[in-house]
């Protein structure tokens, strides 16, 4: 163990700055970079002797801390408590299933007509936007959102890797959001 501890001590003189800086530049905030860097090198030396030398180092510890990174934005992002006062309900994250769809039992008693109407145009504009998506991005957001596969099969399906996955998903959302507003 004295040895990795030298590798991974000798990793942070050597790679420490570097990745605190592509942290900060992810989260704009020094103390999750710090936190996160922290992280990426405590793994390092957990798994130093996973390391097989296919890649430099740098690189290794970099896709450690992208996966940190990318677990960071998930956890911030994710829906964590919803609270709306629609037509005397109050809606709360209790009304959604594991995957924040929602519970389909409870349409009735939150839209009234001219909320489904709206939702249909929405719905309806939606669709045109889908469809003018590239067709990886088109396949990826219809298997996701509407056929609710896994990630690991979607990749598959298109054969694209996991974060080629998410980026295209996060892409097209930013377009899906600009389309339909603009419609």
């Amino acid at each position: 163990m004295d040895d990795h501890l030298k590798i991974v001590e000798k990793w942070v003189h050597l790679y420490g700055d570097v990745l605190y800086n592509w942290a900060f530049h992810k989260t704009s905030s020094k103390e999750i970079a710090e936190d996160l860097v922290q992280e990426t090198f405590i793994i390092a030396l957990k798994k130093v002797n996973q390391f097989e030398n296919r890649s430099s180092p740098k690189s290794w510890l970099i896709a450690i801390l992208n996966n940190k990174i990318i677990d960071h934005h998930r956890a911030n992002y994710a829906i964590k408590f919803i609270y709306i006062e629609k037509n005397g309900i109050t809606l709360t994250n209790t009304m959604f299933d594991n995957e924040n769809f929602w519970l389909n039992e409870l349409d009735e008693k939150i839209w009234n007509e001219n909320d489904k109407s709206s939702v249909e145009r929405v719905e309806s504009k939606l669709k045109e936007c889908i469809s003018n998506l590239p067709e990886k991005w088109n396949l990826a957001i219809s298997y996701k959102y509407f056929s609710n596969q896994k990630t690991e099969v979607i990749c598959q399906e298109l054969g694209i890797t996991t974060s080629n996955y998410w980026q295209i998903i996060h892409r097209a959302k930013l377009l899906l959001k600009k389309c339909v507003e603009s419609k």
